[in-house]
């Protein structure tokens, strides 16, 4: 990856800061909703953005034995510049793709934590190629597929303690 590319890239969010708690809003004690998300500084040659978001403290911030994922987008075009809060799959760009969360399923699932304050990363990839149809991929299958074509990643984390 280009150094400079790395400094340039940039995902925020108006639903929240780096590094501060997410609203309830957007979790399982809330409406469950996707944070709206934006992006700069797409790097020269980018042919596609992948979105994958997960949790490395499942199940205890204390003793993680998992990175829990929360949702996988691919084949966002470079020349989109985010997406929604509450973005649905009809209002995604045109040509991305998703892939499966931990759930078995599309879309968005935000954090629900057992147990412990847990961490969101929100990572962000320009890939030098659009990928081929991968069928709802897993992180796994995607991180496969991306292999030797990520130019830049941007990331943005944020954190969720439950007040059960």
């Amino acid at each position: 990856m280009n150094a400079a590319a790395l400094t340039m890239f940039t995902l925020l969010s108006t639903s929240f800061s780096h590094m501060d708690l997410m609203p309830v809003r957007l979790t399982c004690d809330g409406k469950d909703i996707s944070p709206a998300l934006s992006w700069t500084g797409i790097p020269d040659g980018t042919k596609s953005l992948v979105l994958i978001v997960d949790d490395p403290d499942a199940p205890d911030p204390a003793a993680p034995k998992m990175t829990w994922v929360h949702w996988v987008l691919y084949n966002i075009p470079p020349d989109s510049t985010g997406l929604a809060e509450d973005v649905s799959e009809n209002n995604l760009p045109p040509g991305t793709q998703q892939g499966l969360n931990d759930w078995k399923r599309p879309g968005y699932g935000g954090p629900c934590p057992p147990i412990g304050t847990h961490r969101y990363f929100h990572k962000l990839y320009a890939l030098d190629i659009v990928l081929p149809d991968l069928s709802f991929p897993t992180r796994a299958k995607l991180n496969e597929a991306m292999q030797g074509h990520i130019i830049a990643k941007a990331e943005l984390i944020g954190r969720y303690y439950r007040n059960k």
